[in-house]
């Protein structure tokens, strides 16, 4: 009797470890998933990144006709490019390296507050405001811009999702530590609008 209720018992074990093999390897390959998806949402965004500094040259050099006196304009937009960039080649398309991504936030920010100073100046040159490829860069940049926050919520929400899976339950979070799966961040822009309140003296 003994033998046949040792031999119960090695049985469970075996379905239970076995279960557990299989629950675990389900479990890997939705984080796998996951992963591959939040990499995937992050690459959405670098496409539209890539064409907005494509963009910034034309643009710049567009206003420079009209805009001689407004350098100093001109000049920290190209440096904001250039910072957002170089940025950008630090994530490398690592959503999981959380300080490049905390950088290319900070750089988009400072790039999106630096464009917006160009458009503001610009509005006050009613010629460059007329000048058909003016018109047609800031509607291109306008679009691509849409496509830029459309794509980092995308990419927020997935990395959202991802997060969430794996710390939500022991399972998870055990073979996200035990396989080494990289963190996801998320992307960050803020604004130098958001980031400094105007001051207003009467």
């Amino acid at each position: 009797m003994e033998l046949g209720a040792g031999l119960i018992v090695l049985i469970v074990l075996a379905v239970v470890v076995v279960g557990v093999i299989l629950r675990g390897l389900g479990v890997y390959n939705k984080l796998v998933q996951l992963l591959e998806r939040t990499k995937n949402a992050f690459s959405q965004i670098d496409v539209q990144l890539e064409r907005r500094y494509d963009l910034i040259p034309n643009l710049v050099e567009v206003a420079k006709g009209y805009m001689s006196h407004e350098r100093e304009t001109l000049e920290s937009v190209m440096e904001a490019r250039a910072a957002a960039t170089q940025a950008r080649v630090h994530v490398g398309g690592d959503p999981g390296n959380a300080a490049a991504m905390a950088e290319l936030g900070q750089a988009e920010g400072m790039l999106t507050g630096a464009l917006g100073r160009l458009l503001a100046v610009a509005e006050n040159y009613p010629d460059l405001k007329a000048n058909q490829n003016m018109m047609q860069l800031t509607e291109e940049l306008t679009t691509t811009e849409n496509k830029v926050a459309f794509a980092r919520q995308a990419y927020n929400d997935q990395v959202n999702t991802y997060r969430q899976y794996h710390q939500a339950v022991i399972l998870p979070t055990l073979v996200h530590k035990l396989f080494g799966f990289d963190e996801a961040a998320y992307l960050e822009i803020e604004e130098a609008a958001k980031r400094e309140a105007p001051k207003v003296s009467f």
